[in-house]
């Protein structure tokens, strides 16, 4: 029999309601006085696990900065599967685009400490990327991989302004000419190979 749930302690409860918070209504739209109240508690029980909202945003930005898990796909399954998980979460209802993005959006460039967290979290994905072409042997693959990030926000803003998924799957096919060109055979997903031309991506 599986043990019961751990329950939640304040501190996490404060941190999960932020994070539903902050990302459906906006950072700058939720103060801590609206956390307090979603929660049932002051706001002074609030400082005491996060002195300031500085300190519950940058908390609620870590806890977005997930990594991808590791996988046994080949490496140009997994590349082409993060458009098809795109397109699974743009039809989410509750989808508002990148938190990183939005938050340095809403907060301007200033803010150092969000900007930090933005930029650590864009070059993981970049270097995530770099890491399978480097698998497959592609010879350009810190460039690839900075061209395959921009397919992932260009997707994100487009579905933003447009409500539409299918814009994960056009990403999807320009990744797939992006990789052809590093010499990367697509055709078969699940006998991805890679041939030994060094062709730089264009």
């Amino acid at each position: 029999m599986a043990p019961p749930p751990t329950p939640q302690t304040m501190k996490e409860r404060i941190l999960e309601t932020a994070d539903k918070l902050f990302y459906l209504q906006g950072i700058r739209a939720i103060g801590v006085d609206t956390i307090a109240a979603e929660i049932g508690i002051s706001k002074r029980t609030l400082y005491n696990h996060f002195p300031s909202k500085d300190a519950l945003i940058a908390a609620y930005l870590e806890r977005r900065f997930v990594k991808p898990r590791p996988s046994d796909k080949p490496p140009a399954e997994q590349i082409l599967g993060t458009f098809d998980s795109l397109e699974r979460r743009f039809a989410a209802k509750d989808f508002r685009g990148c938190p990183f993005v939005n938050a340095v959006a809403e907060l301007g460039p200033k803010d150092r400490a969000v900007k930090k967290i933005a930029i650590a979290f864009k070059e993981s994905r970049r270097v995530w990327f770099r890491e399978r072409l480097n698998e497959l042997g592609v010879a350009e693959a810190d460039a690839l991989a900075t061209q395959l990030v921009l397919l992932v926000d260009g997707s994100i803003a487009q579905d933003l302004v447009r409500d539409d998924p299918a814009m994960a799957r056009a990403a999807k096919e320009a990744a797939k000419v992006l990789l052809r060109n590093a010499g990367v055979d697509v055709g078969d997903a699940e006998k991805t190979a890679v041939t030994h031309s060094k062709r730089t991506p264009h």
